[in-house]
């Protein structure tokens, strides 16, 4: 009767063949490049978000890691960046009108540099030549003429002075506290000596002499003072006059070099005028005390120099700090006090990629809150804003900067987990009005001959590659079921190529401990079973346990209410199949199923909807015409790590009514699968692992010919078995079953027909529906008898 339950040895694995490809080695394929195998829907997602040209069409790439989401992005994203122009150079200037709102100005690619060199050029040559020019012939004739007026002036003027002043016995004379006054004794000034003999009536009348002196020469004296203001001008003029000429002589050809950028030319109007108010600065080659960062003003920030490039940037930034991404202002310590100044400013990579392609990765950007509203804030506004972090923390500085916005123009690409994306579009407003491409990478696509011919070329451009041996057809082939094993599914692979990379790698250096010229398929085999074996320890020791008797399993006989579940244990990378007994007690009570595992709170939610569904199974098939009148507790003996899942829910089943018909089960065929209220079972994970976990538990204890595993029937597409096991079966030491019901599943582990209702609801006599029907009854029949007398 179980026979036809039995999955065929064909199905048990899908062998590759690869025999309608001609190739030895893969050395005689086409090396695969940059094609992406499998994930056309992502590619095109892509490729359409960096063809949309609107604001808000930023990508996000989602799938898990090792799928080729980075190289695939890396090479696309360089392939459009081809078609776009080279953006713009960007410097910082100085402010002449308000230093601490440094100017931003764009010039074509590698004119930033130029005029960089240019200014540093023009300002050396004018702090030369300004001293030069003080020192001339010419500026030194200038200034004697001018100096020559103006003592001409005061000789006249002391001339008159002098007239008036005879009137008063006063004289006038030029000194270098300018001109004074001095009474007059026999027509010759009188000396402090000369003044102590005077007595007190005569320096009385000298005073009041005095007073009507200053009185009538007071338009004489301001006539002074505005030749004084006049020859200073003239000073002041000349100077300007004669540095005017220099700037001129070497702006000019600047102003005509950079005419089309207006913000160029309004710099350079600025930086002339600062000029000529600071030419004292120029004189000299010692600054004054508190000036010696004066000529800082002058130098120019090349914030962005894209002078290598021959086409848009792409960006990849691996580290998402704040500073790293968005720029940052520098600070430098002087004297216990922070300072900075434009030159301090410092771009991060959203302006090294502005014009192209940035590239973040979710995990760096959305762990700093800062960072994240910053950017998000920058590509709605398309403008760049050089925040001082210091100043949105809260830090005390001397002063900061607010420099000028930048334009910004690029697409920005982030690379994350599809629980990244989720979380983002459901609680980020933002975030929806930003990333308007999802481009969602899978981590599995179909196994056809199209994509097992671009895996071959994907192992042969990993060993030109990476200089590695290549791979035999045979090896290939193995390769291709590896990744079948990976997927979980025979016709699909795993486009987890990071998993792949390293079986290459790997059993490219068993070929090389075999000094073998090829990977051949048994070095494959041997990279895959060593992986294993290294992260393989804990299962080793759990089945030490098992072979201890530590841990105790049946394999072989019959019992009642008791059954052998499958469960899947995760370390790391690496997953195995554990069996476990489970054991089930029926007792008369209205408890219903006590979920033992749920009392001590080391379920979780899915294995108890699956403990409730059994109790949907048993009400809806056996209490329709009377009250459940049973308590069962259902326990996974010597678990102490909890469980999840509802993949033991028809074990669990099977063994109540095991435990309620009094119908043995075989202890030698481990059961997965979950069912729903129908009795229909259903698909469940790790399939592979389930199996090959309890095989390895019968071989230890002894193949008997009789035991096997009874899987979900459609989780036959599933199956990708080791050839230990494969063989195991093909040669009946070990048996798989797959079932759709729960009564297929009962008559495999019993041998006992599971019964259906005749026309007159009754089951057959005997049979495992009419045991557990019966004995129901007589529980609700006692149950209604003690509530009675009650």
């Amino acid at each position: 009767m179980n026979n036809k339950y039995k999955i065929s040895i064909e199905n048990l694995k899908n062998t590759c063949n690869l025999d309608s490809i001609k190739f030895t080695t893969t050395k005689d394929l086409i090396p695969l490049g940059h094609e992406i195998i499998g994930q056309k829907r992502a590619s095109e997602a892509i490729q359409f978000g960096l063809s949309v040209k609107n604001k808000g069409y930023n990508i996000f790439v989602a799938g898990e890691s090792g799928t080729g989401r980075n190289s695939y992005v890396k090479h696309i994203a360089n392939e459009f960046s081809k078609k776009l122009p080279t953006p713009d150079d960007w410097i910082y200037v100085y402010n002449f009108k308000n230093p601490y709102t440094p100017i931003s100005i764009n010039l074509k690619a590698g004119l930033g540099k130029d005029f960089s060199k240019d200014m540093e050029n023009t300002i050396t040559l004018l702090k030369r030549d300004i001293k030069k020019v003080f020192h001339s012939k010419e500026y030194q004739r200038a200034k004697n003429s001018i100096s020559k007026e103006y003592e001409d002036y005061v000789n006249k003027l002391i001339e008159e002075l002098n007239t008036i002043g005879k009137e008063y016995e006063f004289a006038f004379i030029n000194s270098d506290r300018g001109i004074l006054s001095l009474p007059l004794k026999d027509n010759e000034p009188m000396n402090e000596e000369d003044i102590n003999k005077l007595s007190d009536e005569e320096i009385e009348d000298i005073k009041i002499k005095s007073d009507k002196l200053a009185i009538e020469t007071t338009d004489i004296f301001n006539d002074l003072k505005n030749k004084d203001a006049y020859i200073k001008l003239k000073f002041k003029q000349l100077d300007k006059d004669t540095v005017s000429n220099l700037i001129d002589f070497y702006l000019t050809p600047l102003k005509e070099k950079y005419s089309f950028s207006q913000k160029t030319i309004e710099y350079f109007n600025m930086l002339s005028e600062d000029i000529l108010k600071n030419i004292s600065m120029f004189k000299t080659d010692k600054q004054p005390e508190g000036f010696e960062d004066f000529f800082l003003r002058y130098k120019v920030n090349l914030f962005i120099d894209n002078s290598c490039l021959n086409k848009a940037p792409v960006v990849f930034e691996s580290n998402s700090t704040y500073h790293n991404l968005l720029g940052s202002i520098e600070y430098k310590n002087e004297m216990g006090i922070m300072r900075t100044d434009f030159t301090q400013i410092k771009p991060g990579t959203i302006h090294e990629a502005n014009g192209g392609y940035l590239v973040l990765q979710a995990k760096d950007i959305l762990s700093n809150s800062i960072t994240w509203t910053s950017l998000k804030r920058m590509l709605i506004n398309n403008e760049s804003i050089i925040g001082d972090l210091n100043k949105q923390l809260n830090y005390i500085v001397a002063g900061t900067l607010k420099p000028e916005p930048i334009p910004l123009n690029l697409k920005v690409i982030i690379i994350g987990s599809h629980y990244a994306y989720n979380t983002l579009y459901s609680y980020d407003e933002d975030f929806r009005k930003l990333f308007k491409i999802m481009a969602d990478y899978d981590t599995q696509m179909i196994r056809n001959k199209d994509n097992s011919i671009k895996m071959a070329r994907f192992i042969g451009a990993h060993c030109e590659e990476k200089n590695l041996r290549h791979f035999t057809k045979k090896a290939v082939e193995k390769v291709i079921e590896h990744c079948s094993r990976l997927a979980d599914h025979k016709q699909k692979l795993s486009a987890k190529f990071n998993s792949i990379a390293e079986i290459i790698y790997e059993a490219n250096t068993w070929a090389e401990f075999d000094s073998s010229p090829i990977v051949e398929k048994s070095h494959v085999k041997k990279a895959i079973e060593q992986k294993m074996y290294r992260n393989g320890i804990y299962e080793e020791k759990i089945f030490e346990m098992f072979e201890a008797e530590d841990i105790l399993l049946n394999v072989d006989g019959r019992r009642v209410g008791e059954i052998n579940g499958l469960a899947v244990i995760g370390v790391g990378e690496y997953s195995f199949g554990k069996p476990s007994k489970i054991t089930v007690s029926t007792y008369r009570g209205r408890a219903g199923i006590i979920n033992i595992e749920r009392e001590v709170k080391s379920s979780g939610s899915i294995h108890d909807k699956g403990v409730m569904i059994i109790s949907g199974y048993l009400g809806h098939k056996y209490a329709q015409d009377k009250p459940l009148a049973i308590s069962a507790s259902i326990v996974f003996e010597q678990l102490y790590s909890g469980v999840d899942g509802d993949s033991a829910s028809s074990t669990e089943l099977y063994a109540i009514l095991s435990s309620i018909s009094g119908i043995p089960i075989k202890q030698s065929i481990a059961v997965t699968g979950s069912v729903n209220q129908r009795g229909e079972i259903q698909p469940i994970g790790g399939v592979n692992e389930k199996i090959e976990g309890f095989y390895k538990i019968c071989k230890l204890k002894g193949l008997t010919g009789e035991q096997g595993v009874m899987i979900p029937h459609q989780n036959v597409k599933n199956l990708m078995l080791s050839d230990e096991v494969v063989e195991a079966v093909e040669n009946g030491m070990f048996h798989i079953y797959s079932v759709r019901t729960i009564n297929e599943g009962i008559e495999i582990l019993t041998d006992v027909e599971a019964g259906t209702l005749n026309n007159f609801d009754e089951y057959p006599e005997g049979s495992i529906h009419y045991l557990v029907n019966e004995k129901l009854s007589e529980l609700a029949e006692a149950e209604t008898c003690k509530t009675t007398e009650a």
